[in-house]
């Protein structure tokens, strides 16, 4: 949990961003390969798919924070590698998948940090949602996005965890952080040889 604090504003972002973050790798820990893989909703998204997407996103932000970017085409290739963001392929492992998430999670924290929220940014275009010109923005604009974007698949993860195996992400990131058993919760035992065990 990002506890209460009197952090400037882009600590704050920062620390908002990896709570999210933490709480979609989180959903990981203790399932073996093949569950990370499994899709149990009516959906097609598995653990491990959201974690590598989680990726997929956190490089477009990485590119969008170092950069001006005001085209984004939406063409066979994007709609393919959006695509394929949600999936493990073979020859791609979730544990994998969880090392290029953290390197790549640690880039993204690092410059968010960096990033005055006041700063001047463009939007690129948004033709799904009928935009179809880049705009100036403030960079403030695009990391509370950011915030909301890690957290509407951080559910994803928790619901799909969930109907896998009963357990609640709160309870894997609080086991994960060390904390200590009390009358709200109690750490999560992952089997020997699973992910994150």
């Amino acid at each position: 949990m990002y506890a209460p604090a009197q952090h400037d504003e882009v600590t704050g972002l920062v620390n908002y961003i990896d709570e999210q973050l933490t709480a979609i790798r989180a959903a990981a820990f203790g399932l073996t390969e093949e569950q990370a893989r499994e899709t149990p909703c009516r959906s097609a998204l598995s653990v491990g798919g959201i974690i590598k997407h989680a990726a997929y996103v956190m490089r477009g932000a990485l590119e969008r924070l170092r950069a001006e970017v005001t085209e984004q085409p939406v063409d066979a290739a994007a709609y393919a590698a959006f695509t394929d963001s949600f999936a493990v392929r073979d020859g791609e492992t979730v544990a994998g998948t969880i090392e290029d998430f953290d390197r790549v999670r640690a880039q993204l924290l690092a410059t968010v940090a960096a990033t005055d929220p006041a700063g001047d940014t463009m939007a690129p275009p948004a033709p799904w949602h009928g935009i179809f010109d880049a705009r100036l923005i403030h960079a403030r604009y695009y990391l509370v996005h950011l915030v909301e974007e890690c957290a509407r698949h951080a559910g994803h993860a928790d619901i799909i965890r969930e109907q896998i195996d009963g357990v609640a992400v709160p309870t894997l990131v609080l086991t994960l952080a060390g904390a200590s058993a009390n009358d709200f919760f109690q750490p999560y035992q992952p089997a020997p040889g699973t992910l994150l065990a």
